[in-house]
């Protein structure tokens, strides 16, 4: 297994998660008049804080070394995180938290939101070689917090993308192929074909969607990915100036581009200035030579530290979360 690959999916996926945080929400317009240049972070000065998309992924790495318990692995794992406070959870993934938390077995609820497809690319990449495993292991975490069809599908492709990244043989119209659910699938092929004419960034964003609606969310992402994957900074930059929620689209995009390059091509600046606390880069680092080994998993973080900074970032989130309301109104 490619270590350097495995480690490219959770720092790309950091990356993005990252660079996207301080746009969230924002319009494409928005984001142009705002950040002219998308080179660096915003959020909190030039450090770069993770959100609930790198995280979950992190915590879906460390389920995959359960050896067939991966999804009560992850459902214990989510309760955790749950506890700690996060901020920026997603509607669809709070309600199954709180179902975790009073213990209903049957968490996942009926949302089409795009949270099991932003931390879907992880199992894509861990399974590049076998595909039954690839698809059952991501349909089966997906369900941990979302049923619609249009969520799993969204998780199945994504990770299917992940894994052709990572065995450096991507073909689009071949991952479309698991796909089943038929408003997933046309929305595929328009990314495709929207790539294929090159039309701009702003015009995809327009005609595919760049909501946290999990058929907009893949279907944008994929058409960023094709268009500018040879460049990974740039991939990412376009994403994100399409707007809407950009993290999560940006958190896919990283991770697909940070599989097909490798952790050694992603932007070293990007990857250093990521703050080195829980979910960052050595934490990360360690999740990634974890799946690479056959041994028992060594990475590890701590909770009160965890905690403690999901508190202390609060006002910041609250800040941003009253800008983006400020600059919608005017």
């Amino acid at each position: 297994m490619d270590l350097d690959r495995l480690t490219g999916v959770l720092l790309g996926t950091a990356i993005g998660d990252a660079l996207g945080l301080p746009m969230e929400g924002m319009s494409a317009r928005g984001v142009a008049r705002t950040f002219p240049r998308i080179d660096r972070y915003f959020w909190l000065g030039r450090t770069g804080f993770v959100s609930d998309d790198t995280e979950q992924s992190a915590l879906v790495a460390q389920s995959l070394k359960a050896h067939g318990n991966e999804v009560r692995a992850f459902r214990r794992a989510l309760l955790g995180w749950f506890a700690r406070l996060p901020w920026g959870i997603g509607l669809g993934t709070l309600r199954a938290c709180l179902k975790i938390a009073v213990g209903v077995k049957k968490s996942g609820v009926c949302s089409a939101g795009n949270g099991a497809a932003m931390r879907a690319a992880i199992v894509g990449a861990y399974f590049c070689d076998d595909a039954e495993k690839r698809r059952s292991h991501s349909d089966a975490i997906a369900t941990v917090t979302h049923l619609d069809p249009r969520a799993i599908d969204g998780a199945r492709f994504v990770a299917e993308i992940a894994a052709q990244c990572v065995n450096d043989a991507v073909d689009v119209t071949e991952a479309s192929k698991v796909l089943r659910d038929p408003r997933m699938i046309a929305a595929i092929d328009r990314a495709i074909d929207l790539a294929r004419r090159s039309v701009s960034t702003t015009d995809a964003a327009r005609e595919l969607g760049n909501t946290g609606y999990v058929v907009c969310s893949v279907a944008l992402a994929t058409f960023c990915f094709l268009r500018f994957k040879s460049d990974p900074l740039e991939a990412l930059a376009e994403t994100i100036r399409a707007g809407g929620d950009t993290d999560s689209n940006a958190a896919i995009v990283g991770a697909w581009v940070g599989g097909l390059h490798g952790a050694a091509a992603l932007p070293a600046d990007l990857v250093e200035r990521l703050h080195d606390g829980p979910f960052g880069p050595t934490h990360l680092r360690a999740l990634a030579a974890d799946l690479a080994s056959s041994g028992p998993p060594k990475a590890k973080f701590s909770a009160f530290l965890a905690l403690a900074r999901n508190l202390a970032l609060f006002p910041v989130a609250l800040a941003h979360a009253v800008r983006v309301l400020f600059r919608r109104s005017v």
